[in-house]
């Protein structure tokens, strides 16, 4: 009895977390901003991006200055051994990492005011969504998502599964859209630091 308490609960906590992290996303919500940032150009925005960016392990799409844009490619969410990435903001992001197949990629514009650049960043999360295939037994089961064997698991797809697998928008990361900035505009003040030194 004790036991079955114990595992309902422990099922109530994750539920929650999940839930949780959950209601932080929306599809609509609009981009982060940080506070203004004065005396920098726009070069040094960028320089300050792709070194948050690369050290969260982002690889960049694009990088441009003048256009006020840098983008990075989708990185898969990291699992609970990668205790070195960064780039799970809550522990119900770490949990749904693990869960099922996350991606993420970010969107950082710039764009210069009277005296000071806005900076906006956005983060957009994407969810795997893989057709299953047909088992004739349970002991098939190892087969739903692959043409895997018993003895050795394998990740190939048929060529059915490819046409049908997308990834599912689930919207955007707002809280590590706040870390990212806030991690930009501590590398403008180490940046400015560097050049006045």
């Amino acid at each position: 009895m004790h036991r079955l308490e114990g595992r309902s609960a422990g099922a109530l906590l994750l539920s929650v977390a999940l839930l949780a992290g959950c209601s932080s996303r929306s599809g609509s919500a609009p981009p982060v901003s940080a506070p203004p940032v004065g005396d920098a150009c726009a070069a040094d925005v960028v320089v300050a991006a792709r070194t948050v960016l690369g050290r969260m392990g982002f690889a960049l799409q694009k990088a441009d200055a003048r256009a006020g844009i840098v983008r990075t490619e989708p990185l898969p969410g990291a699992q609970f051994f990668e205790f070195w990435r960064s780039d799970n903001a809550t522990l119900s992001d770490a949990l749904q990492a693990n869960l099922h197949s996350i991606r993420r990629s970010v969107e950082i514009r710039f764009t210069p005011g009277e005296d000071r650049w806005r900076i906006d960043c956005t983060v957009r999360v994407e969810r795997l969504s893989l057709p299953g295939e047909e088992v004739a037994s349970v002991s098939q089961a190892y087969r739903i998502h692959s043409r895997s064997d018993p003895d050795f698991q394998t990740f190939l797809l048929t060529p059915h599964q490819r046409a049908l697998m997308t990834w599912v928008d689930l919207g955007h990361d707002e809280r590590l859209a706040a870390v990212i900035l806030k991690r930009i505009e501590e590398q403008i003040a180490r940046q400015r630091t560097e050049e006045a030194s």
